[in-house]
């Protein structure tokens, strides 16, 4: 079933649907008749003269100078021509599906100026799989991301690069395939197209989309290392986080304590610890955080994803042009940062949990480094060093990208979000994750293996998920691929989605 794009109500998991699963897009009738309200009154005011910006003036810090009627039909082209100056590799097809789909919805309130075939060639590139080239790096995040949505403006010219059917392919080659025509470029349309932060909103989307999956696997694999270890259990109990009252941590509490239902450390009978260590005892509180500090990041890049960014915005209603900021991608670079930030601070609790399986002196009577053969095998011991190293990288990208505003256009741009370097420092950020968790997975399993009870559902069917692709490690033998199989095996899901099935949501 189609999603229709009406300029609200599109969630995280609808552009999810539309960027990675390819779902249809439809544009709602009543925006069709508000794009071509807003565009009648633009035309008028091209023709009565009235001074717009990016419409019959240049930008940035030309905007003060004043175009012909003869440079206003051919400015778009050369505005889509001096953007497109990024650098770099191709962002993923799917970051740029999300970044169109974003797009639409802001054309579909009907303030952004454009012709309706514009918006429409947009739906049509979704529908039938042109994607274009763009390049990962040259956005500042302030115009919005100018120099990767000019690449996808480009195609509009039948000019640039795109994929089709796994081809790079040039961009009026993929639209003849494709069967699209080229609908050119009239006065507002290039900037229309590319003037809003959608590139980094649309990858922050897919980030929190991930960053919520990733954070109910910490869960489950706090669940088996707590297993592991024969942690007390008492800091789970639900009414302890109740009287505190943070949600995210009663929500990490509960999932976490539903992983271990029907194990025997729930019995009694089993010796525990009158207290753990923060690294077991506190993993409520700080997955807990990175949840709460996802579920505001959450609201903030759905509020973009259905706002209006764009510059300038035109109100038929009031024959009103205004020009201000909204393509100024700090409401979403700020909690970006927050958000990736807290999913280095679980990795860093999950390595804190790998050390005390791994350390015979706290692991309550595991073997050293997890080996039968101490001396002779050294185990999972290198393991620590491969989560140690992605680690310190994650805490090197979890410096604040927003902060570090550089002016440009001879100080017109004066302070930029840098949004796009926030969405790309999380993708490495996540992409190290999936490998320390997998690693803190491996480990517990392992150390599982050496115990001699009963576990709870979750733990054992997260197990039998990770024994599917990592044997017990009997003797030593290299362990860079065991690492990636599990590395993979977070990012697919497989133990979270089988987890779920077997015992319920973990939400």
């Amino acid at each position: 079933m189609a999603v229709t794009l009406n300029g609200q109500g599109l969630t995280i998991e609808k552009l999810v649907s539309i960027a990675r699963n390819h779902e249809k897009v439809e544009l709602d009738k009543s925006s069709e008749a508000r794009i071509n309200t807003c565009r009648a009154m633009l035309e008028k005011k091209i023709e009565s003269h009235e001074i717009m910006y990016g419409v019959n003036t240049g930008i940035g810090e030309f905007s003060e100078i004043i175009l012909t009627d003869e440079q206003i039909k051919e400015f778009q082209k050369y505005l889509i021509y001096n953007h497109s100056a990024g650098i770099g590799n191709p962002v993923p097809i799917e970051s740029v599906r999300a970044a169109i789909a974003g797009r639409i919805n802001v054309h579909a309130h009907g303030n952004s100026g454009c012709r309706l075939e514009i918006t429409k060639t947009l739906i049509e590139m979704l529908n039938k799989g042109v994607t274009p080239v763009v390049c990962e790096k040259g956005s500042v995040g302030a115009c919005g991301d100018l120099a990767p949505m000019s690449q996808i403006a480009l195609l509009m010219m039948g000019e640039g690069e795109a994929f089709y059917n796994g081809e790079r392919l040039p961009g009026n080659i993929a639209f003849e395939k494709a069967g699209i025509k080229i609908p050119g470029l009239q006065a507002r349309d290039g900037l229309a197209v590319i003037n809003g932060s959608n590139l980094l909103t649309a990858i922050s989307a897919l980030h929190i989309y991930d960053f919520n999956r990733f954070l109910k696997q910490a869960e489950i694999a706090a669940a088996m290392t707590l297993e592991a270890l024969l942690a007390n259990m008492k800091p789970y109990d639900i009414r302890l986080h109740k009287i505190r009252g943070f949600t995210g941590a009663q929500r990490s509490a509960k999932s976490i304590k539903k992983c271990i239902e029907g194990s025997d450390l729930l019995s009694g009978k089993m010796k525990t610890k009158v207290q753990d260590a923060y690294s077991m005892r506190s993993t409520p509180q700080v997955i807990g955080a990175a949840h709460d500090a996802v579920a505001y990041a959450k609201t903030q890049v759905e509020i973009e994803l259905n706002g209006v960014g764009d510059n300038p915005i035109f109100i038929p209603e009031d024959n009103l042009t205004l020009t201000g900021a909204n393509i100024q991608g700090t409401p979403v670079s700020l909690p970006m940062d927050f958000a990736g930030a807290s999913i280095t601070m679980i990795c860093v609790l999950s390595e804190r949990r790998l050390n005390r399986l791994l350390n015979k002196a706290l692991s309550a009577g595991l073997p050293d480094f997890l080996t039968k053969g101490a001396g002779m095998f050294s185990g999972l011991m290198l393991s620590q060093y491969t989560a140690d190293t992605l680690i310190v990288e994650q805490r090197i990208l979890s410096n604040p990208a927003s902060v570090q505003s550089i002016p440009a256009a001879a100080d017109q741009e004066d302070f930029v979000s840098m949004g796009m370097n926030t969405a790309l420092k999380n993708s490495q950020i996540l992409d190290n994750a999936y490998g320390i968790l997998g690693i803190e997975f491996m480990a517990a399993a392992q150390a599982l293996d050496f115990r001699e009870f009963k576990t709870g559902l979750g733990v054992k069917t997260a197990k039998d998920v990770i024994r599917k692709y990592v044997d017990f490690l009997d003797i030593d033998r290299p362990l860079y691929s065991d690492h990636n199989k599990m590395k993979e095996l977070v990012k697919s899901c497989e133990i979270l989605e089988t987890v779920e099935k077997n015992i319920g949501s973990l939400e």
